[in-house]
């Protein structure tokens, strides 16, 4: 075994719990929980986490190997992973929270709240064909990456830190294909909605989620960006594979600008409050005032295009959440993808139970044969949850 892998057990949650379980669901999940621990010693992961939730109730939980191996921290229930790309379904949320309040239509032109925008070259036509609902599919035109050149000088920001750097790339930006035609992932697609949400609420981005998502649903020990000291105790370092030795990137990095598109930083307990409302439970999932109509999430679950390229984690994309077919289960996620961590996590809304995982290790190079490879380990993990343990709830 690898000195830095430290697998623990199957762990079941509390007994509150248990009455939610099928009966056979030891059984169903043991396969689950050897191959994610069996896989991340594998491929060297130096630490992560698996769930399984239905509703708001918590089924089960792996933890694995090392938080930190500088100081030989063990991930647990309160460590704090970085969630990347999996922010984007928040703004989303937010997005549909202004909707539903009368604040903006899903088909408004994306310059009536970002003028900027007009400078950008459309080929296509003109920039106000290009709606808000189009930067939720991923459907707009836009390119993938924030920064659009390369940088390796350790001076250069990890991510452009001000409105006005990406102001000025405007007018070096184009429209690659007819808005609606096609779906292809967009980063700035999403910054955009970011820059919405604080036009219309007068918040700054992260102040407005923690309002209107994060309190709602008590994630008290969620945050973007930079930890806050008291919690600095829980964070989870990085790692990068280098020659089969894993480098720590540090605890913290600040994602900028870029914040709406993937800045957020949570422990799992916080995480399953989230997916358990989008699950319908919890706080936030009902009451007369509730974080978003359970209308408004199935709409965004409703596919709009089909997504076949190397960021779909899904058969199609609808409204910032991928749709995913899987041995004849629809599931509905994300993916997140940024420095060592990675993320996923997979709503089957038919049984009203999820999946998620949160790792801190990558490849230096994500490339054939390099490890670890997450993706495999992710694939492995939904298809023996959909063949041997969705069934239980049927």
């Amino acid at each position: 075994m690898r000195r830095y892998l430290l697998p623990t057990g199957l762990m079941l949650a509390s007994t509150a719990t248990h009455a939610q379980a099928p009966r056979d669901f030891a059984s169903g999940w043991k396969p689950v929980a050897e191959f994610f621990h069996a896989g991340l010693e594998r491929e060297g992961v130096v630490g992560g986490t698996l769930w399984f939730l239905r509703g708001d109730s918590v089924l089960a939980r792996e933890f694995h190997g090392a938080a930190d191996l500088a100081t030989g921290r063990r991930v647990d229930a309160n460590t704090i992973f970085h969630w990347a790309s999996i922010t984007k379904t928040f703004t989303a949320i937010a997005i549909m929270q202004l909707r539903d309040r009368g604040r903006l239509s899903l088909d408004d032109p994306i310059v009536k709240y970002v003028p900027e925008l007009t400078a950008v070259s459309n080929p296509h036509g003109p920039m106000e064909a290009i709606t808000i609902r189009h930067l939720l599919s991923h459907s707009a035109g836009f390119r993938n990456p924030t920064w659009p050149w390369g940088g390796s000088q350790p001076w250069h920001p990890y991510e452009p830190t001000e409105w006005s750097q990406l102001v000025a790339m405007l007018p070096y930006t184009q429209i690659l294909f007819p808005p609606g035609s096609k779906y292809s992932y967009s980063n700035p697609g999403i910054i955009f909605l970011g820059r919405v949400i604080e036009k219309l609420s007068g918040d700054d981005f992260e102040v407005y989620i923690d309002k209107n998502i994060f309190r709602p649903l008590g994630m008290s020990r969620s945050y973007f960006d930079l930890t806050p000291y008291h919690l600095l105790a829980d964070r989870a370092n990085n790692y990068e594979v280098r020659e089969g030795k894993p480098a720590a990137n540090g605890l913290d990095f600040d994602t900028g600008i870029t914040t709406s598109n993937g800045g957020l930083n949570a422990p799992l307990t916080d995480m399953a409050r989230y997916f358990g409302f989008l699950l319908g439970g919890g706080p936030g999932a009902g009451g007369p005032v509730p974080v978003l109509k359970r209308s408004s999430l199935e709409e965004m679950w409703r596919p709009v295009l089909p997504a076949s390229d190397a960021e779909a984690m899904g058969d199609s994309i609808a409204l910032s959440f991928f749709v995913k077919r899987a041995e004849g289960a629809t599931l509905v996620g994300h993916t997140g993808s940024q420095r060592g961590f990675r993320a996923f996590f997979y709503l089957h809304p038919e049984t009203r139970t999820a999946m998620v995982a949160a790792f801190n290790t990558a490849a230096a190079e994500e490339r054939p044969g390099n490890h670890p490879d997450i993706g495999a380990l992710r694939e492995g993990i939904v298809s023996r949850v959909v063949k041997g343990v969705l069934p239980l709830f049927r």
